[in-house]
């Protein structure tokens, strides 16, 4: 049965991670240590690590949806996040986190949208809906600090790199 709401959520999250992974592919292997000079700056090897994080945060909640059927994204709680970590390590675990997300979503129904889920910061619960969709921002927000880095570093990154037009094919 078609769930148009999650099947779009799920198609422009698979356009983040597509984008995510290009801008990691442009990043030069020399400049995982590099930083902007702002005081208390990532590195652009901790920002791959947080990153990861960012994914991290969508199994969880997906967890949290279905605990009995998807009690293996636990097993993902043990993968470091917040760590300097290279392109490859970073792609790998993309897509590794992509493959997760999509069996979440594969039980996910759009009625289920408007459940609330208990957090550590709202103790009624907010529904799923806003939870996928701050986690959504939260690694939309990284992925532009990844371009920003990138430009500063010299690499001719454009606009193309950072968005899908909706004009052009996937």
């Amino acid at each position: 049965m078609a769930q148009p709401l999650c099947d779009a959520f799920l198609t422009k999250l698979h356009e983040q991670l597509k984008l995510t992974g290009h801008l990691i592919e442009l990043l030069p292997k020399d400049a995982l240590d590099w930083a902007p000079a702002i005081a208390g700056a990532w590195s652009a090897g901790q920002l791959l690590g947080h990153i990861l994080e960012c994914l991290s945060g969508f199994c969880a909640l997906l967890y949290t949806c279905e605990p009995e059927r998807l009690a293996h994204l636990q097993l993902l709680r043990e993968a470091p996040v917040n760590h300097r970590c290279g392109q490859e390590e970073a792609l790998e675990r993309i897509r590794t986190y992509g493959n997760h997300i999509d069996q979440g979503f594969a039980l996910l129904r759009d009625a289920d949208l408007a459940r609330r889920i208990p957090t550590i910061f709202v103790s009624e619960g907010e529904t799923i809906a806003t939870l996928l969709l701050g986690n959504l921002e939260h690694l939309i927000n990284h992925k532009h600090q990844l371009f920003m880095y990138l430009k500063l570093i010299g690499v001719a990154a454009g606009t193309r790199d950072l968005y899908r037009f909706r004009h052009e094919p996937a």
